[in-house]
């Protein structure tokens, strides 16, 4: 088979091609497109932002004048209050992605998505289906709740998941397994959750500063932050799990009607559970907290209990898929154990840190190659990939046995290579040998165990 040909081939089954680039950094820097890509969607999150800046501090039009919206220090402060959300949710997701964790690339494009395109597309339309209810507000925070039960839960789970489309047209080889994709769904939602808190914060400061009746100001803004922040911080990455998992179902099955399906009917159950969300949220305090303890808290639980079993579960789907190739000799077994294990590829990681960097970039390199070999093979015996597989198979396997003499491929019965304070003791002990008097070897006072009779002090090292 040409060259041509089998790159045509490994094109049509998503796998890469391989690297080409090759000379100066500066080079292969201006050459790679991912380098392009993050520049165009840093200039594109950039610009929708600015534009919801400018959109929502302009004065708002009501009937009979016009009223202040918000201004620089009230989204300053709404920022302060709101990253502490965003960063646990990073963390969070971050954390999940463990076995195959995405390029840093695919997650700031996911999180700025969100953050910026998501929202500035969700204003626009959810403005326009708002017209088109007739719902008018005088820009009370709480007003609105038509709008938002009905239409803003289609057009923002849509907004969310299609960065999810996105990254699966371009990149559907890496989309491994479901806990991929609640990764990036997770972090597209935490992204708009982060910029809708800000508004809403923003004008919770701005509204309950202008108008008298509205009460305490710091009291009003320390509720709503309690509750979009801590309380049902929760909801947007709920919802936009469904709609991630629909898209890797379908992304990782060869039937058609399935691929069709399975993103449809995850972004319909996730517009749903939006629409209920939104709907108790509207209601008074009472309803709103019969539905948080018996509805939102229980589907909470049972989606946590879900990704982590689907977390465990692709260990034991790489150790059954790796020991395809143990069997016909091509990897040892040990491979298949630590490379399906996460606490055992965290091990190896922190045993080949303390034998120098080389080293440990040698076993992520490795572990890397191995969980891409699991999931080849996986991806094969599902029928995604076809024979083209099997090179890519090959290759991998060549760059496991080539890593094999620098990396840690098996943590176990290894221990952590840090410095002994012991070592130099013998040292000491040695200048202290030396402040001895010399005594011939039959002396009275020659040490015991003398091997030398020229001088009592030569021997072996303590």
């Amino acid at each position: 088979m040409s060259d041509a040909i089998a790159t045509y081939e490994r094109r049509r089954n998503g796998i890469p091609a391989g690297r080409r680039a090759s000379g100066p950094l500066s080079k292969r820097i201006v050459t790679n497109p991912w380098v392009w890509v993050f520049l165009v969607f840093t200039a594109l999150y950039a610009a929708c932002l600015w534009w919801q800046y400018d959109v929502t501090t302009r004065p708002i039009q009501v009937p009979g004048g016009e009223i202040d919206a918000m201004n620089f220090s009230a989204i300053r402060q709404a920022a302060g209050l709101a990253w502490p959300t965003l960063a646990f949710w990073i963390v969070l997701y971050l954390a999940l992605d463990r076995f195959r964790p995405q390029r840093p690339l695919f997650w700031w494009l996911a999180l700025g998505w969100g953050a910026a395109v998501s929202t500035a597309a969700s204003m626009v339309i959810n403005t326009w289906a708002a017209s088109m209810l007739g719902v008018a507000g005088d820009g009370d925070p709480v007003q609105a709740a038509r709008a938002a039960v009905f239409s803003a839960p289609f057009v923002e789970e849509a907004t969310k998941a299609s960065v999810l489309f996105l990254i699966a047209i371009a990149v559907r080889y890496q989309l491994v397994s479901k806990v991929t994709g609640v990764v990036l769904g997770g972090l597209s939602a935490a992204g708009f959750a982060f910029t809708e808190n800000i508004i809403y914060y923003a004008r919770v400061i701005v509204f309950s500063s202008m108008q008298i009746g509205a009460g305490d100001p710091e009291e009003a803004l320390a509720e709503i932050v309690r509750l979009r922040g801590l309380l049902l911080a929760f909801g947007h990455p709920l919802f936009t799990t469904m709609t991630a998992i629909g898209v890797i179902v379908a992304v990782r099955t060869h039937s058609k009607v399935v691929r069709v399906l399975a993103p449809l009917a995850g972004y319909l159950a996730a517009a749903l559970l939006h629409m209920m969300f939104n709907f108790f949220a509207s209601q008074p305090i009472e309803q709103s907290r019969w539905a948080y303890f018996f509805l939102a808290l229980p589907l909470l639980l049972a989606v946590a209990f879900y990704v982590g079993r689907q977390l465990f579960g692709e260990g034991r789907r790489l150790r059954t898929r790796l020991a395809d190739y143990v069997r016909v000799g091509w990897l040892p077994e040990t491979d298949a154990e630590v490379a399906g294990r996460w606490w055992l590829r965290f091990r190896a990681g922190l045993v080949a840190l303390t034998y120098g960097w080389g080293t440990f970039v040698a076993t992520l390199r490795l572990q890397r190659a191995l969980t891409e070999l699991g999931y080849l093979r996986d991806a094969m015996v599902r029928g995604i990939v076809d024979a083209a597989g099997d090179r890519r198979a090959r290759e991998l396997i060549d760059r496991v046995e080539g890593l094999r003499g620098t990396a840690i491929d098996d943590p176990r019965g290894k221990r952590l290579n840090l410095p002994r304070l012991g070592r130099f003791r013998p040292r000491r002990r040695r200048r202290v040998a030396e402040t001895q008097p010399f005594a011939p070897v039959n002396s009275p006072s020659a040490p015991v165990g003398s091997y030398s009779p020229v001088d009592p002090r030569w021997g072996p090292p303590s």
